[in-house]
């Protein structure tokens, strides 16, 4: 029903995730992260609550290992989860309850991780880190783009996918991308539409936010 990648990048500083789903909003309900923190998901009979429980305390510096086995604590149903957090040392853990969907799968990289559920095949994730891996040459909301696509062009779902987004964060307490496509035949496809329609406008919206005296112009009418 759903798979994804989380990834942290040393050189930039950014971090974030990227998803797809034949649910709806698949990315509202799924996908959290924090500028310096971490990245959180939580997925398959997916419950809210612990992917924001998951980055509060990798914030209070609680080991990694430590902060699964308290999201565990915290929800009686959590063999219905599927799991996955990392941290800006690059620490991850991952989880698969006895309840997740059909075929899954999960597989680590470095400072990356992907998994997925109701997966047409085991290779996805792998084939989505593989991805992020090797594309050090693009930008990092296209890493994580192609790592997404890398896991459709795999197999992706069983079935067919209807929401997508990505999920970035930099330096702001605020996410610098935070792209979703909420119900399409091709969200993926669409996605990235919208990823080439935003990337080059992003760092404009930064400066609006921190130094509108030297931002760009609006190009609204009345704008000077």
């Amino acid at each position: 029903m759903t798979f994804s990648i989380a990834a942290f990048c040393k050189d930039t500083g950014m971090l974030g995730c990227a998803i797809s789903s034949s649910s709806i909003s698949v990315t509202s309900r799924c996908a959290f992260a924090k500028s310096g923190v971490g990245v959180a998901l939580t997925q398959n009979i997916t419950n809210p609550d612990l992917a924001p429980l998951a980055l509060k305390l990798i914030q209070d510096d609680m080991a990694i290992d430590e902060v699964m086995a308290k999201l565990k604590q915290n929800d009686n149903n959590y063999q219905w989860r599927q799991l996955g957090i990392l941290n800006t040392k690059g620490d991850i853990q991952m989880f698969s309850g006895q309840h997740t969907l059909d075929i899954h799968a999960q597989y680590q990289g470095n400072h990356c991780f992907a998994m997925g559920n109701l997966l047409a095949n085991t290779d996805v994730p792998k084939k989505m880190v593989e991805f992020f891996q090797e594309s050090k040459q693009l930008d990092f909301p296209n890493r994580l783009y192609g790592a997404l696509n890398a896991g459709l062009q795999a197999g992706g779902e069983l079935g067919s996918e209807h929401s997508a987004g990505i999920l970035v964060y930099e330096k702001q307490n605020w996410p610098c991308v935070d792209l979703r496509v909420d119900w399409h035949e091709k969200p993926i496809a669409e996605l990235k539409k919208v990823l080439d329609e935003y990337l080059p406008q992003m760092q404009a919206y930064i400066t609006r936010a921190l130094d509108p005296v030297h931002s760009e112009s609006y190009g609204v009418p009345g704008d000077e």
